[in-house]
């Protein structure tokens, strides 16, 4: 009996059966009576081929005038029972369907937010979007329907195979024997069907993934005459999925041609021998059609059950993919011991960082560097030489791979993630705004701020006569990604962001490198603003917007090579910087 038991747990139905359940539980009442009356829907199949004995033995052999009025009217009221039983079970079906969809993808969505920068970095975003939103559709979907089908069917069975059994046990054990060969192949489809299904889900992910660049980077496809070659590549995609669609078909559309061919092998043998039975008056007239009504009912959904079973097989390998997201843990995580941070209090110390983001290959090497409170550390070196990197590790977008980055001689790792990023605001190159208005926008950095807060960082920003000019001024929607706004307007939406934010630490990545001269002369003076107080990491492109910065530090192939003011750097012979401000001024008198 244990060895049973321990079989059953290890099957694949109970082991997703125990991970949906706490998916199921909240509306197991309402689940449970949609398979409950799936038991009457299944059962009443049988009444039809019962009542045909009776019905034959007396009005077909018998050939009496009166036949039993009750037998068309017992089907009709069974058959409209059935019709409501029906409807009952798919829309309490489509409820908890619904509700269990609803839940997993609120669950996946909220592990998705919990993830390191690095776990998105590895994926696409066609990737995130199935597996965080198809799969639950796909899980609870394929499952639930086919929960219903399955247990009508189980329990039609039951009761047709008790009514072959009740007219002939010899005809109903032959019935049993073809039924089981039939189901048999059921039990391979699944590692027949595994590599195709994981192969669709990575051509599926890269249709979405498609679409999604193709929306995103639609003026750059434009502006390259890319609408050929991305036509191209996507019916490269397209012929791949096709292929593998194909696969499929070729894997598991076998299953139903084969369950008719050995299903009309029962029924032929049921009628040969339920010949001799009738001949040699072991069974009636009636006895015999009632057995084959009953038997045709059995066989013909098992014909199709091919199809059913495949769908719930795709819904266990989708519930397995959603569960491999839940159970696993996000590399950047807070310890049990974390503390909050209050403030910055005396300094930020990089004690022998190194960082990897593949094995083997250091992008930080071994840096040291002390940053007092309230000093300004501007950050320059060649491009990919690290400069972004480094001040990623604050926030802890990244981990360190050895060495600390510490606040006031604690470990960041020893704060919490949330107080830790609630001293720090951060102004990107290209800064992510939200679909909705600016207001909206602005307020993510204090959701309970005042109107006073507000127009003060719009103010700070220089956004104030902009704001002026739009008829709906605050609430003007600016698109996905603030498609409607100039790249010196989004700017300053996320310096007003991060100045009603008011942390301590900011951030600010090449925050003007990518605007013209004339926006980037506004941006820079609401950046004047925002750093008065704070401790600041300035990325720059345009080395003459770091000159007054306290402290330069040079970034090269992964190390500091250099620090200190301008003046003093520019007296290094053969320096770093010196090379790198030389070769910029050279091109802006050529320019001029």
């Amino acid at each position: 009996m244990m060895e049973i038991i321990n079989k059953i747990k290890q099957s694949q139905f109970y082991i997703n059966y125990s991970r949906m359940w706490p998916f199921v539980k909240p509306y197991s009442f309402r689940g449970l009576m949609a398979v409950l009356i799936c038991i009457p829907i299944g059962g009443l199949d049988a009444v039809i081929a019962l009542s045909l004995k009776p019905y034959m033995d007396i009005v077909m052999v018998e050939q009496t005038l009166y036949s039993p009025w009750y037998i068309p009217v017992g089907i009709v009221a069974f058959t409209s029972i059935q019709g409501v039983l029906n409807y009952l079970a798919i829309y309490l079906n489509t409820w908890v369907g619904g509700k269990i969809t609803a839940d997993l993808k609120f669950e996946l969505y909220k592990k998705m937010l919990r993830f390191e920068t690095q776990y998105f970095d590895r994926k696409k975003s066609g990737d995130i979007v199935f597996r965080f939103n198809n799969d639950a559709d796909t899980a609870c979907n394929g499952l639930l329907n086919n929960l219903k089908v399955f247990v009508s069917r189980i329990f039609s069975s039951v009761s047709l195979i008790g009514v072959l059994f009740y007219n002939s046990w010899q005809l109903a054990i032959i019935a049993s024997v073809v039924l089981g060969c039939a189901l048999l192949p059921l039990t391979k489809i699944r590692k027949h069907i595994k590599d195709v299904v994981d192969k669709s889900t990575a051509a599926t992910s890269k249709v979405i993934t498609s679409y999604n660049e193709s929306f995103a980077g639609n003026k750059t496809i434009i502006s390259y005459n890319l609408a050929e070659y991305q036509k191209n590549k996507f019916a490269d995609t397209l012929r791949n999925l096709f292929t593998l669609q194909i696969k499929m078909v070729q894997r598991t559309s076998w299953l139903s041609p084969m369950m008719h061919v050995i299903v009309s092998i029962g029924i032929g043998l049921a009628i040969g021998y339920g010949s001799h039975l009738i001949v040699t008056k072991q069974i009636t007239a009636g006895n015999f059609v009632s057995f084959i009504t009953a038997l045709i009912m059995l066989y013909t959904p098992v014909k199709d059950i091919g199809k059913n079973y495949n769908a719930v097989q795709l819904s266990f390998m989708a519930i397995e993919r959603i569960f491999n997201i839940l159970n696993s843990t996000p590399k950047i995580l807070d310890k049990e011991s974390a503390v909050e941070l209050k403030n910055i209090e005396h300094n930020i110390t990089f004690e022998n960082v190194n960082f990897e983001y593949i094995k083997g290959k250091k992008v930080l090497d071994n840096i040291n560097l002390n940053v007092l409170k309230g000093e300004t550390i501007a950050i320059v070196g060649n491009s990919g030489g690290g400069k972004s990197t480094l001040v990623s590790l604050i926030p802890r977008f990244y981990d360190v791979t050895s060495g600390a980055v510490k606040i006031d001689g604690a470990d960041i790792r020893d704060f919490t993630l949330k107080s830790l990023r609630e001293n720090i605001a951060v102004v990107f190159q290209d800064n992510f705004l939200f679909s909705g208005t600016i207001r909206e926008n602005i307020m993510l950095g204090k959701k309970n701020a005042t109107d006073e807060e507000l127009n003060q960082a719009i103010k700070m920003a220089y956004l104030d006569e902009f704001i002026a000019t739009l008829k709906e001024g605050l609430n003007t929607q600016i698109g996905e990604r603030g498609m409607l706004l100039s790249g010196g307007q989004k700017q300053r939406v996320a310096i007003a962001r991060a100045f009603l934010k008011n942390a301590p630490i900011v951030i600010l990545d090449e925050a003007t490198s990518a605007l013209d001269n004339k926006s980037e002369a506004v941006v820079q003076k609401a950046i004047d603003n925002l750093m008065q107080d704070k401790t600041v990491f300035v990325i720059a492109h345009r080395l003459s917007t770091i000159q007054n910065a306290q402290r330069i530090i040079v970034i090269n192939q992964g190390k500091l090579v250099e620090s200190g003011t301008h003046e003093e750097l520019m007296k290094i012979e053969n320096g770093k910087y010196k090379a790198l401000y030389e070769m910029q001024f050279k091109k802006q008198l050529q320019a001029v």
